[in-house]
């Protein structure tokens, strides 16, 4: 049986995995964990949203955050 609340995660946001709670809350899990240098400047694995546009915008803003934090680490 298919639920119809399932989305797929390739197509919605790809590195992430995205899941709709049971309380229509969205979360996005980071496949692959970010550095101890990224997650210590404050990208996190996993994130939520009430959308799927805040979600994609808060999943930008972490990966956002650990480019960052891997310049500062290679420079």
């Amino acid at each position: 049986m298919e639920d119809a609340r399932t989305t797929n995660p390739k197509s919605t946001i790809p590195g992430w995995r995205v899941i709709l709670s049971d309380k229509g809350r969205l979360w996005a899990s980071r496949v692959l964990p970010f550095t101890d240098a990224e997650t210590d400047a404050g990208a996190d694995r996993t994130v939520d949203a009430d959308t799927l546009d805040e979600l994609r915008a808060e999943v930008d803003r972490h990966e956002a955050i650990a480019r960052e934090a891997a310049g500062r680490v290679t420079s």
